[in-house]
């Protein structure tokens, strides 16, 4: 496929970028977009070279959710049986990728635009970040995002969130308390610091990683008890004995403080 709406790369270090690529509308999403972002992240699954993802955006706006004027044709079938989710299609979990995603939030992050939020591993942000659900101000049921972003946050902030609207913008670092990013950069650092951290990621075995963000993800579905036991399968498969990918040879790198 050729995407009209995303950018994508995949360098020499094992990491690939997706950007997105629609800021005269600030980056809001319409139905090829959603193709678009299927067709890549099977593409990110399905290609073994590729060990992490940065996804980010150009533009002012990482992405303002649904595109105001174009709307999305799979929400508006008067057979409402053919209507589907778009989070289906955007995000890389609903997609079965189990290469960790690191998010670079600049500008705004609204409404639909939680999708990519929720389903990613590592989030940072630029100081200018701002993030806000928007559906209740438009008289819309806000379901999908707040509960995607109830596994990252408390509930009391997903419900602020969810109820205030329009009314009240989450900025960086509001954020960086309640655990919606782990760190704030300088906009002009932040592309450059989220591909500093993919590739780092990248430099380890892919299939270890992989594994542990299935076992990770798939325990927030149930108790501890049966995600405990769902893990040890995971550990005893990705951990065979003999079987460990690990090059001992290969270069270490310098940890950092955070």
């Amino acid at each position: 496929m050729d995407y009209a709406t995303i950018i994508f790369d995949v360098g020499a270090d094992h990491v690939a970028t997706i950007t997105l690529d629609r800021s005269d509308v600030l980056n809001g999403f319409n139905d090829q977009m959603c193709e678009e972002f299927a067709d890549v992240w099977a593409r990110v699954r399905d290609t073994d070279s590729i060990h992490s993802v940065v996804l980010r955006a150009s533009g002012r706006a990482f992405s303002v959710g649904v595109e105001a004027a174009g709307g999305l044709e799979m929400l508006s079938y008067e057979n409402v049986w053919r209507q589907i989710d778009p989070g289906e299609k955007l995000g890389p979990k609903a997609n079965n990728v189990w290469k960790p995603v690191i998010l670079a939030v600049n500008g705004i992050l609204a409404s639909g635009a939680f999708y990519w939020l929720n389903e990613a591993d590592i989030v940072i942000c630029a100081e200018d970040a701002q993030f806000f659900d928007g559906h209740v101000s438009f008289g819309m049921v806000a379901a999908l995002e707040p509960i995607g972003l109830m596994r990252r946050i408390q509930l009391g902030e997903v419900l602020r969130i969810a109820l205030m609207g329009t009314d009240e913008r989450v900025t960086a670092q509001t954020a960086l308390r309640i655990g919606l990013v782990s760190e704030i950069v300088d906009s002009a650092a932040l592309h450059g610091r989220a591909h500093e951290i993919a590739a780092g990621i990248a430099l380890k075995p892919t299939a270890a990683t992989q594994g542990t963000l299935r076992a990770i993800w798939d325990s927030l579905d149930c108790g501890r008890r049966a995600a405990l036991a769902a893990g040890q399968r995971y550990w005893q498969v990705g951990n065979a004995l003999g079987a460990a990918q690990l090059d001992r040879s290969a270069p270490k790198r310098k940890w950092r403080a955070r």
